[in-house]
């Protein structure tokens, strides 16, 4: 086995699954991408560009770099791997990214319209609010760059402006729940919105408590990274045949 397949296989088994549910927008189509971060490694493992979710074999998933030159792979990677990879550059927590065009979501992407905290427990999972990131043309320089400037909020959802969405976390099942709880928000959101009658949000108190809350879980992943990496760093070594 490859030293990536597993990888491959889990974005492969997620970008299937999301494709099935219509998060994509288009069940053959080709509009969203998904990406893994390897381990102790600035190498990220994302979707391919142009190829039906239902098509994709482990084969088709591609190994780049964080220059973006490609490690494995015969197919050209999403062009939304830049995004990608400025997010696993700005956010030591996260290492699993997945840029939809779900519905409700694109719907408020037009609209230009944030999500404010609405629940405690989708509060507590993706933080104070769901953001708009200014629009720019897919896979542009501008367009991770606008994604970049965002990311500092330490929330885990953000709304491309008339585009998207994008949903980042610790590992790719979390972060499938993260674009399920972003769906239902915007959904309930948008509904709540139709009817002309004010949308009460959370309490600014419990909203600071609960984000508060998401960043500490945070910290918590990038010691643990950071961890792994220096342990991985002492055995090394070791492990090198002696000449």
């Amino acid at each position: 086995m490859g030293h990536y397949d597993e990888y491959k296989r889990r974005v492969l088994r997620i970008t299937q699954r999301l494709s099935a549910d219509g998060y994509f927008g288009s069940k053959s189509g080709s509009a969203g991408n998904v990406s893994m971060l390897v381990e102790d490694e600035d190498a990220v493992v994302i979707t391919p560009t142009h190829l039906q979710y239902s098509l994709m074999t482990i084969e088709d998933i591609c190994v780049v770099d964080f220059d973006l030159a490609r490690i494995e792979g015969e197919r050209k990677p999403s062009i939304e791997t830049p995004m990608h990879v400025a997010t696993y550059k700005i956010r030591a927590d996260v290492s699993a990214v997945i840029h939809t065009h779900q519905m409700a979501a694109s719907a408020l992407s037009v609209l230009n319209q944030p999500i404010p905290p609405l629940f405690d427990e989708v509060t507590l999972a993706i933080g104070k609010s769901v953001e708009v990131v200014p629009y720019a043309l897919s896979g542009t320089r501008e367009l991770h760059d606008n994604v970049a400037r965002k990311l500092a909020n330490r929330c885990h959802c953000y709304i491309i402006q008339n585009h998207g969405a994008l949903c980042i976390g610790t590992d790719l099942d979390e972060t499938f729940t993260l674009v399920e709880l972003l769906e239902k928000s915007a959904t309930i959101y948008m509904q709540a919105l139709a009817t002309g009658k004010p949308v009460t949000v959370l309490p600014e108190k419990t909203v600071a408590q609960l984000h508060s809350a998401v960043i500490a879980r945070q910290d918590r992943e990038i010691a643990r990274k950071q961890a792994h990496h220096v342990a991985r760093m002492k055995v090394a070594p070791e492990a090198e045949p002696s000449h």
